[in-house]
């Protein structure tokens, strides 16, 4: 009976917000600057966070009801920047770090091994262990940002994560509840469609929000169940976060700002790559890169669900997907030079 209230309330949400923004021209996606306006030129309604927030604060559980009051901040750090009040990236990249401590602080979600001997005996160390912790959701948010804006990144990237931490708890008869990955996964299956199309994107404030509280589930999954390697959670959220950090690698080879967008990001080569090879009209252009690359995803994901308490097999996993990662980015970055 909730799967009603959640598609209902979802789908209301969805048409109701996207025909505010176009009417008002409020929450859009006005492409004030060239990273923006790479992928597409049109002017998009930005209400996917809007709709994503709103959808879990209603049905998604937490034991400590304070941590909604987190997720909305979160949310507003997000929103602020999506309707250019909040430019800086340092300003907020600070925002986010005062928030998270606290959300790690109030619910003691830790990344407590990564089953490395060495490397687990500083995580023994309380704040080595709030600092990991803190770092590994800051590039995990900030690198899921970088991906908004390509139709279907996003949105189809987590929702086929989603899918297969489902059928994973299921299979590998892990007991944790699933109620709350069923409940993110329907509410990202409705915004998904109008993303395919092009009709809505996330912004900031749904990248940050979605990022983040589907890794806080999977931290919480990795610490109840002995079978989940730490691993099968880095095959699962590998991309995001090696966007941010392969991205500040460039930068600072290239002596540039790490705070500056840029149009350097894999799925920027991928989609020039396309419309030099396709005669498309951009939406489908658009469309088409985020499949691509999710196509891919999904093969990590399927070697991942394989081998879920299977730590070596998962880092080879982890490690192959960097490889293909790096070599198809220097072939593509090498055919634009």
């Amino acid at each position: 009976m909730l799967e009603i209230y959640v598609i209902f309330f979802t789908l209301f949400l969805i048409f109701i917000s996207n025909y505010i923004s176009k009417k008002k021209q409020f929450l859009t996606d006005k492409k004030f600057n060239i990273h923006k306006s790479f992928a597409s030129k049109s002017v998009v309604p930005i209400t996917g966070g809007f709709v994503f927030s709103t959808s879990i604060l209603f049905f998604l559980n937490f034991e400590n009801q304070y941590l909604k009051i987190l997720l909305i901040l979160i949310f507003l750090i997000g929103f602020l920047s999506d309707i250019n009040y909040l430019i800086s990236p340092i300003k907020r990249l600070f925002l986010q770090i005062i928030i998270i401590l606290i959300f790690i602080n109030i619910d003691q979600i830790f990344i407590n091994s990564i089953r490395i001997e060495a490397f687990d005996f500083l995580l023994t160390n309380i704040y080595f262990k709030y600092f990991f912790t803190l770092f590994c959701f800051l590039v995990l948010i900030n690198g899921s940002n970088f991906m908004d804006g390509i139709n279907t990144l996003l949105i189809g990237y987590f929702l086929a994560l989603l899918f297969v931490t489902l059928i994973s708890i299921e299979k590998f008869n892990l007991f944790y509840d699933v109620s709350n990955f069923y409940i993110l996964a329907l509410i990202l299956f409705l915004i998904f469609w109008p993303n395919f199309f092009g009709k809505l994107i996330s912004g900031d404030s749904g990248a940050y929000l979605i990022s983040f509280v589907i890794g806080y589930f999977l931290i919480d999954l990795a610490n109840s169940s002995n079978r989940v390697s730490p691993y099968f959670v880095s095959c699962l959220l590998w991309y995001p976060a090696y966007e941010c950090l392969f991205s500040i690698i460039r930068k600072l080879k290239a002596k540039k700002s790490v705070a500056e967008p840029d149009n350097r990001h894999l799925h920027h080569l991928i989609l020039l790559f396309l419309k030099r090879k396709f005669n498309l009209k951009e939406n489908f252009l658009n469309t088409l890169t985020g499949l691509t690359i999710n196509s891919f995803n999904l093969i990590i994901f399927y070697a991942a669900f394989e081998n879920v308490s299977q730590t070596k097999n998962l880092v080879l996993i982890n490690i192959s997907s960097l490889f293909v990662y790096n070599l198809i980015y220097y072939c593509l970055n090498k055919s634009e030079k």
